[in-house]
C-alpha cells in the first residue's frame, strides 16, 4: 500500500475494518454534529468504543447525508484493545439500534485507510414507479407515480460518462476543492415497479446522484427531451440542473479498492435488489 495513506497510530496498534449496513432515515446523516441530533458515526462511535473499553476515531468510505442509507459502508478505527474479529461484529452489534449493524470486521494492514485508499465509490438510486404510493418501505424508496422509461433514462445517463466538470450536478454549498470527476460507469434498469439508477466514479460531488436523478426522472417521464442530461452537464450552472431527488431512495453500495486489499466480499445492497 501506499505511504502517502497515514499509517497506523502509534498509541493504538491495531487498525481494525468494518462493513457496515444502516438504514439512514431517523438519522442526520452520517457524521456527528455539534448539536447533538442523532447520526450513523454516533451510534457505531459509542458502540465500538463500548467493545473496545476506550474512545475510538472512526474514518468512513464515503460520509451520507440526512435520509441516506447504506449497504456495504467500510470504516475503520485503530485500537490496542486484541479482540476476534468475530467478537468485534457481535460485540458491536449489541449495542447499536436496530437499523444499523456491522456485517464483518477484520484486521487490516497498517496502510489501509477507508477513505483515502477507495478508488472507486458506488451508489444505487432506487425509484418505486406506480401512481400509488406504497405502505411498505417508504423511507426506503424514491416514489414517483409518473411512467418512467428506463431504457431512455439510461441512454440519456450515458452522456455523464467520462471525465467531466459535474458543476450542475453539485449542490451550491458543496466544498469539493474541484467539480471535476470521472464517472466510471451508470446504468437505469427496470424490475418490476423499481426502476434503479446505479453508478459508479471516482468520487461524487455533494448531491450529485441525487442532482443526477432528478434530470434522469424528468426525462423518464418524457417532461424533457434524452439530450437535456448532456445539455444541463454542458452549463456547469447548478441554477439550471433542475431537481435534486429525493434522499429516501439513495443507498451507498460500496468503496473498491486495490486487489491487495483483502475485504470480505458481500453481496452488493440494498437487500431487496439481491437478483441484480
Amino acid at each position: 500500500m501506499s505511504e502517502l495513506f497515514p499509517p497506523i497510530s502509534p498509541d493504538r496498534p491495531i487498525r481494525v475494518a468494518m462493513v457496515v449496513e444502516y438504514d439512514g432515515a431517523e438519522y442526520y446523516g452520517w457524521q456527528m454534529q455539534k448539536t447533538g441530533v442523532p447520526t450513523v458515526q454516533g451510534e457505531l462511535t459509542r458502540a465500538i468504543s463500548a467493545v473496545a473499553n476506550h474512545p475510538v476515531d472512526l474514518i468512513v468510505a464515503g460520509r451520507t447525508d440526512a435520509g441516506v442509507h447504506a449497504c456495504r459502508q467500510i470504516i475503520h478505527f485503530d485500537t490496542d484493545a486484541k479482540r476476534k474479529e468475530f467478537g468485534w461484529t457481535v460485540g458491536t452489534n449489541t449495542h447499536l439500534p436496530r437499523n444499523i449493524s456491522v456485517q464483518w470486521a477484520k484486521e487490516m494492514d497498517h496502510y489501509f485507510h477507508a477513505r483515502f485508499s477507495a478508488r472507486e465509490r458506488r451508489y444505487r438510486y432506487v425509484i418505486y414507479n406506480n401512481q400509488i404510493p406504497p405502505g411498505i418501505s417508504r423511507k426506503n424508496l424514491t416514489w414517483e407515480k409518473r411512467a418512467l422509461d428506463a431504457q431512455a433514462m439510461h441512454r440519456a445517463a450515458q452522456s455523464l460518462v467520462g471525465t467531466h466538470d459535474f458543476s450542475s450536478f453539485r449542490a451550491a454549498n458543496c466544498q469539493a476543492a474541484s467539480p471535476v470527476k470521472t464517472l466510471k460507469q451508470i446504468d437505469v434498469s427496470r424490475h418490476g415497479q423499481l426502476v434503479v439508477i446505479d453508478v459508479r466514479a471516482d468520487g461524487f460531488l455533494y448531491h450529485m446522484v441525487r442532482n443526477i436523478a432528478g434530470v434522469l426522472i424528468e426525462i423518464g417521464c418524457g417532461a424533457e427531451a434524452e439530450n437535456w442530461c448532456a445539455h444541463i452537464l454542458s452549463l456547469q450552472d447548478r441554477s439550471l440542473g433542475g431537481v435534486t431527488a429525493r434522499p429516501e431512495g439513495l443507498y451507498f453500495v460500496d468503496a473498491i479498492y486495490d486487489d491487495d486489499v483483502a475485504l470480505p466480499e458481500t453481496q452488493l445492497g440494498p437487500n431487496f435488489l439481491s437478483w441484480l
